[in-house]
């Protein structure tokens, strides 16, 4: 039986900041997350879209056979096998089609922050775009997503996605990007409270994943991750953060939610889509049942279907710039 993917990760990843050479660095910045240089962000979300230039890696030893390049590997090696090599995500981005489509979302969420509308006035088409966010979110998990006259929503997980969502838009963007950088777990853990707050759950219970063994330990493992120890394109990083959550189901009816919300951190920290203004959540909406198949076969460790995964995430990310362009033209 294949290894969940975070499972298969050595857990004494000891992560060392050495710069890379400079002609390197400042190679790697633009295609390694795939934002948008031009964009003006906050000190926040530049820290994190240069840890690419930080040189954040992990020194452990590759067992032969078990190399990043498909030459080294032994047959029949699958991807979740991998201990790590020196970027633990490298391998994922060398599966055939997940980098060209990075590229394509990164290239795509650029040119919508290049919108006129969105060079004046982002504020107001990030907040649309935030509010269609969090219902289909909620929606994808079945909520009931009718807004009623009186402004009351009836269904405690829209309820719930609707406040994430504010923690993800306007002046509270930058500070919960600040703690995602900083302390992912915080980030999930308040994430968890806004989520859950309307569910019937014990008060000491919420921000706290389930006890279960080893939840924890790929949390950890997640957030080393999202610190600095890997380069690879941020939509990649995007997929993995939001198909871990989404596996381990650490945060009970919210876990989807809270999945997909943490997608857009990463997205916005990495510079991807700094403001998120992408709707990536319309891709997932609008093909529900291929994206629930998909998200088990990330969880499965299986190399195909972590391609197929990450490329379905890139994807989306490409249709949510669709949508923002929308927005932004609606707005003009």
């Amino acid at each position: 039986m294949k290894q969940p993917f975070m499972r298969s990760m050595a857990v004494n990843t000891s992560f060392t900041s050495e710069p890379y050479d400079r002609r390197a660095a400042n190679s790697c910045r633009k295609p390694k997350h795939g934002g948008n240089e031009n964009t003006t962000r906050s000190p926040e979300h530049m820290n994190a879209a240069d840890k690419c230039a930080t040189g954040h890696r992990s020194r452990v030893r590759v067992p032969p056979g078990t190399g990043s390049s498909p030459e080294d590997r032994a047959p029949g090696t699958s991807i979740s096998s991998l201990d790590v090599t020196t970027d633990p995500l490298a391998p994922l981005a060398e599966l055939p089609g997940v980098r060209d489509a990075a590229v394509s979302a990164g290239d795509a969420l650029a040119a919508v922050h290049r919108h006129p509308v969105n060079l004046r006035g982002w504020t107001n088409t990030a907040t649309e775009a935030s509010w269609r966010a969090a219902r289909l979110s909620a929606a994808i998990d079945g909520a009931d997503v009718e807004l009623r006259r009186d402004g009351d929503l009836a269904d405690p997980l829209l309820a719930g996605a609707m406040r994430v969502a504010q923690a993800l838009d306007g002046d509270a963007l930058s500070g919960s990007v600040a703690i995602w950088t900083r302390a992912p777990r915080q980030a999930l853990a308040r994430l968890h409270v806004l989520a859950a707050a309307d569910y019937d759950i014990d008060t000491d219970d919420l921000g706290r994943p389930r006890p279960d063994p080893g939840v924890g330990e790929r949390l950890d493992l997640l957030s080393q991750l999202v610190t600095g120890g890997t380069s690879v394109p941020a939509p990649i990083l995007a997929g993995v953060v939001h198909g871990e959550l989404l596996a381990l189901q650490a945060f009970g009816a919210t876990s989807g939610v809270i999945a997909r919300a943490a997608s857009r951190l990463v997205a916005a920290s990495t510079g991807l889509d700094p403001h998120n203004l992408g709707v990536p959540e319309v891709a997932w909406f609008k093909e529900r049942g291929r994206y629930r198949e998909a998200a088990a076969g990330f969880a499965s460790g299986d190399a195909d279907a972590i391609a197929a995964w990450l490329i379905m995430c890139a994807r989306a990310f490409e249709t949510g710039a669709a949508e923002a362009r929308s927005i932004a033209d609606a707005a003009r």
